[in-house]
């Protein structure tokens, strides 16, 4: 679960990259499936507290491979938190998507279900865990 993890979040770290990129070059990721991708990049909601959402989207992401770095309890409970922090955040996210934006962003939506994945594998992970002070 862990090796999946790390390559999940690896794909959720590109996404997040190239829409930071995008964001700070000024211009409109590419959108061949949904062609809402500009409509969401360029909304109010892109940024929270005036960071982009895309580089808040990175920086979980960092922290999450690095979570994964540790096989150890405290490395399982710090990747399911960020997992779930992520998950609950891309969830507000899809939301304002489809309910207030009225447009969908294919990246956006693969970044979901790549904190959606993590999620319930660190979940899985944390719960398959031996005991404490046994060993593994």
């Amino acid at each position: 679960m862990r090796l999946a993890s790390i390559g999940i979040a690896l794909v959720g770290l590109g996404i997040a990259a190239y829409l930071t990129i995008v964001h700070y070059a000024g211009g409109s990721p590419v959108c061949a499936i949904a062609h809402g991708c500009e409509t969401v990049q360029h909304s109010s909601y892109a940024k929270l507290g005036g960071v982009p959402v895309a580089l808040l989207g990175l920086l979980g992401y960092v922290g999450i491979l690095a979570s994964l770095w540790r096989d150890d309890e405290a490395g399982r409970t710090a990747t399911a938190f960020l997992s779930l922090l992520g998950f609950g955040f891309s969830a507000w996210l899809t939301y304002v998507e489809v309910g207030k934006l009225d447009a969908i962003c294919i990246w956006c939506v693969g970044s979901a279900i790549c904190m959606t994945l993590l999620a319930a594998l660190s979940i899985a992970r944390l719960l398959s865990a031996p005991p404490l002070g046994r060993p593994a």
